[in-house]
């Protein structure tokens, strides 16, 4: 049974390590989310193609011309924004972002194993059902105390550069949310944030299978030294890659819904309303918008996030005993 002094340290030891994992993951992922925010966005400027439609029925055979909304792709989205605002503009809300990430990772990664520990006590320890509760319950923690700072990133990276205008830095953004909006204004998007507690429910179950298979498996069991220690960070990298894929797919909607609740002044006031909103006027494609570039950014952020993290506590336990 471990000391209080012990199990103090093991939760500043994932603190730290969940600190800079999210950190790291956060600067390279950035441009990215850029884009994707902006994809989700209700504002996006839609291409408008004409598609040709031949009438059998008329003496000429002549055909119209059919005018298409298509949304455009991340490509063209990464072109608009560094012709029409430059490069800087793919770091908006990198500020916020780091702000806020080191301590969120940080809290999440310290809640899961502060949760764990208590829900080993309660289930058969390291079932998934143990994983399932402790992913849901360092999510709701995690969403509800950081909202704001999210709040105002998602503001950053939609406002669009106009020449001639200065773009609001992270203080005067969040000064303009709270006299516009007041405090209420910091917490839209935050019944999308607890929807979204599926999908970090979905990613860490798969996680933790797929560490306890990498833990097992007769590769990690035959290498020794330096060599296991390589194969199990690069394997960790792959399960969280995996997870995390598998999990945005399956819940990705809701990061629509969060991004269009936390537009300025739009008609999009609650969850349900926004869901409804959406569909009826968009269809259902419009719900996984920029889910190429969340993928594309997600994955990677992941791996590096929960490898670094891992990384991070096998040394420092390793220097501890």
């Amino acid at each position: 049974m471990a000391t209080g002094t012990q199990q103090k340290e093991n939760t500043l030891l994932h603190l730290f390590a969940g600190g800079c994992g999210g950190t790291v993951g956060a600067i390279f992922t950035c441009p990215l989310e850029v884009i994707k925010t902006r994809l989700q966005s209700s504002r996006l400027a839609l291409r408008t193609v004409y598609y040709p439609q031949v009438h059998l029925g008329t003496i000429s055979g002549a055909g119209v011309v059919r005018p298409t909304s298509v949304t455009p792709g991340l490509l063209q989205v990464l072109k608009s924004i560094l012709e029409k605002e430059g490069p800087k503009s793919l770091f908006r809300g990198l500020g916020p972002n780091l702000v806020g990430v080191a301590p969120s990772r940080a809290v999440y990664f310290a809640c899961y194993s502060k949760a764990k520990e208590q829900f080993n006590g309660i289930f058969v320890p390291n079932s998934n059902i143990v994983h399932i509760f402790s992913a849901g319950s360092a999510a709701f923690v995690t969403n509800s105390l950081m909202n704001p700072i999210w709040m105002v990133k998602t503001r950053m990276q939609l406002e669009r550069k106009v020449r001639g205008s200065k773009q609001r830095n992270t203080l005067q953004c969040a000064r303009y949310v709270y006299q516009t909006e007041g405090i209420r204004g910091f917490y839209r998007g935050l019944t999308a944030s607890y929807a979204g507690i599926s999908e970090t429910i979905i990613c860490f179950a798969i996680y933790e299978s797929l560490k306890k298979y990498l833990k097992e498996a007769p590769l990690a069991a035959s290498t020794n030294g330096t060599e296991k220690n390589s194969t199990n960070f690069f394997g960790l990298m792959a399960a969280a890659a995996l997870s995390k894929g598998c999990a945005s797919c399956v819940a990705y909607p809701h990061e629509v819904i969060r991004t269009r609740l936390r537009e300025e002044g739009t008609k999009y006031k609650s969850f349900v309303q926004t869901a409804r909103l959406v569909f009826r006027e968009e269809g259902y494609l419009a719900f996984y918008r920029g889910l190429f570039a969340q993928l594309i950014r997600q994955i990677p952020n992941t791996a590096i996030v929960l490898s670094t993290y891992e990384l991070i506590v096998y040394l420092l336990e390793d220097h501890v005993q």
